[in-house]
């Protein structure tokens, strides 16, 4: 194989590189990494010394390439699938980059903050948090109104980033009825095949996550 996705089933981040791997048909194999391990933890950390995943590991070029939005522009270039998840035209190419770091830093960031406030059960005052997640669920509504994908006519980066975020973050808040064309969207991209599998894939781990009683019976 000549990539080596080093990741887990159950972070966000990756699920935007599997589902962008798989919308691509790219081949790969995985190396799932236990930060708790000490060797698997030594492992990612001699590929990136932040420790963090997702990596991929290209064994023919001799790089290894870190950070998710950035693997998937590196995938569309030099192991491009059936279509471009970055658009050729600068305009366009512009809305998903943006959105895809709507995604990651407006949507996943205060998710994070909550999700890390119930590891540590410091029991802390997450109005501002919840409040974003408002914030951006209404920004992503007025954006989709009218539109099959976030940022493009197509299935872009920034579709892969919202698969993950938009998963996880509804277990915190849920959509509001006044959040119609989000909830579409969120469906759409549940009953995208590239999703349906990492979400499969992801099952076995969802114990792990400290809301995993708020996850909806029928992705259990």
């Amino acid at each position: 194989m000549p990539l080596t996705l080093y990741y887990h089933p159950l972070s966000s981040y990756c699920h935007k590189v599997l589902v962008a791997l798989y919308e691509q048909g790219v081949e790969f194999e995985k190396r799932l990494i236990d930060l708790g391990n000490d060797a698997d933890r030594a492992a990612l950390q001699a590929l990136w010394p932040l420790c963090k995943f997702p990596v991929i590991r290209d064994h023919d070029r001799q790089r290894d390439v870190a950070e998710s939005s950035i693997i998937i522009e590196y995938l569309d270039r030099f192991y491009p699938g059936p279509h471009p998840l970055m658009p050729t035209d600068r305009d366009t190419a512009l809305d998903v980059r943006l959105w895809d770091r709507f995604f990651d830093l407006h949507v996943q960031g205060p998710m994070n903050l909550i999700v890390v406030d119930r590891i540590r059960s410091a029991n802390g005052d997450l109005t501002r948090e919840r409040s974003a997640l408002k914030t951006a669920y209404d920004m992503l509504e007025k954006q989709l109104n009218g539109r099959t994908w976030i940022a493009s006519t197509d299935f872009s980066l920034a579709d892969c980033a919202a698969c993950p975020a938009l998963f996880y973050a509804s277990t915190l808040m849920p959509f509001a009825d006044e959040h119609r064309h989000l909830r579409e969207y969120f469906e759409r991209l549940t009953q995208r095949p590239s999703y349906r599998r990492t979400l499969e894939e992801a099952k076995p781990y969802f114990s792990l996550y400290p809301f995993a009683e708020a996850i909806p019976a029928r992705f259990r």
